[in-house]
């Protein structure tokens, strides 16, 4: 038994206002290429499946084209969670009908943590292996708002609620594996960030609570577990040290600062022994762990320095065939006023194309701090509201609660999204 690993698609995502709809048609054709070629039987989807909880018609139907397009090859199944940044319930409403196709969608936290323990059936109807498939699990889903309470006890409780419903899936996996009496794989699916997780600037990941303690250990994780699969980080990574233990990442860089980064997806190999006489597979040895890099659809490449050295860079670039998006960092001595105009005039004629300049030595030394080459793509949201607290002469000895109220508002409004 063959299982495939991804995660993060985040189908639908601009960068800086330009559309990439030819990279995820062209990473989901490959994606289904490499299903045929691996022999996998399984897919695991572990969150983020679209960039935004309304994904445009495009995204939509890139996503149930590629989906008829496995139904029909050799997996057998698919198991899709939704992350922090898709609609549960817009994932869910196919749910029925995606069952016909084998593909098995959890969009949502249940109030029943057996609906989140997927048994998957082999072609002669035996079990082959048991899925902890666990959702994002939104603030509202694992913790009661108590009047009075403190941001520690908020914290405390969030991570409670956390670790409290993988505890439950857990158990019930466990309990399922032994009703059924076969010797069978416990795969576990989470969109979390675990404590020690990497991230790089501009990759766009966000925080998923409010609060400084909700990275989570990775000792939530039972031993038993045969495989874990997590998304909601971009890089490929393992957890805490452990082979079977990990972030597939994002195919596709999300932004410059993962330009260069190798993506991947994770191909986890179960050689079985035989089956029994009731058709299930008797007791296997730990699985095999393969990562496959995912092809560079689209080049990125952010260029830092002064004049000379973006323009030697560009110069680099522009031969034959070359082709990239580029962000132009410029932090050189010298003031460049007209830094975009001799820039188109570098790039003239060639594949390149800018889709986002900052002018460092501006906003330094010209502008300060606000300015019309800053925009809200350099800011975080944070950043924003400092900025207006700063504006309105806002004592610095009341900024740490009001922050701290914004940003829950923020999560608040996250988790709501437009259903």
């Amino acid at each position: 038994m063959k299982i495939l690993h991804t995660s993060d698609w985040h189908l639908g995502r601009t960068l800086f206002g330009k559309k990439r709809h030819e990279e995820f048609e062209a990473f989901l054709d490959w994606l289904a290429a490499t299903i045929e070629n691996t022999g996998a039987d399984i897919l695991l989807v572990a969150g983020d499946v679209f960039d935004t909880s309304t994904p445009s018609h495009r995204a939509q139907e890139l996503y149930y084209r590629f989906l008829c397009r496995v139904a029909a090859s050799c997996c057998r199944h698919v198991a899709i969670i939704a992350g922090n940044h898709d609609s549960p319930s817009f994932l869910n409403a196919p749910r029925e009908l995606l069952k016909a196709l084998d593909v098995h969608v959890v969009g949502s936290a249940s109030e029943h943590p057996e609906d989140e323990v997927l048994v998957l059936r082999g072609d002669r109807g035996g079990p082959e292996l048991i899925v902890c498939a666990v959702p994002y699990l939104r603030d509202r889903d694992i913790r009661l708002a108590e009047a009075g309470e403190s941001i520690e006890d908020k914290e405390r409780k969030l991570l409670d609620g956390i670790r409290d419903h993988y505890r439950a899936v857990f158990a019930l996996a466990e309990k399922r594996r032994g009703e059924l009496g076969a010797a069978i794989p416990i795969v576990a699916m989470g969109h979390l960030f675990t404590a020690g997780g990497k991230t790089v600037e501009g990759d766009g990941v966000r925080e998923l609570y409010v609060g400084s303690l909700a990275h989570v250990g990775a000792g939530i994780f039972p031993d038993h577990l045969d495989y874990l699969a997590l998304g909601h980080l971009h890089l490929p990574q393992r957890v805490d040290g452990s082979e079977t233990r990990r972030y597939s990442g994002s195919p596709l860089p999300m932004g410059f600062g993962e330009a260069g980064q190798p993506k991947s997806v994770v191909l986890v190999d179960f050689s079985l022994g035989r089956e029994d006489s009731a058709g299930a597979p008797t007791p296997n040895p730990r699985p095999k762990i393969d990562l496959i890099p995912v092809p560079l659809f689209q080049k990125l490449e952010r260029i830092q320095g002064d004049w000379d050295t973006i323009a030697r860079r560009i110069g680099e670039l522009s031969g034959p065939g070359g082709r990239a998006w580029l962000e132009i960092v410029y932090d050189g001595e010298e003031v460049i006023g007209d830094l975009r105009e001799k820039l188109d005039a570098a790039i003239a004629g060639s594949g390149l194309e800018i889709l986002r300049v900052k002018n460092n030595r501006v906003i330094d030394r010209v502008l300060g701090s606000i300015h019309d080459e800053e925009t809200l793509d350099d800011l975080s949201v944070d950043e924003v509201f400092e900025r207006c607290l700063a504006a309105h002469d806002i004592p610095d000895e009341q900024r740490p609660e009001l922050l701290r109220a914004y940003r829950e508002t923020v999560q608040s409004l996250d988790e709501e999204g437009p259903e």
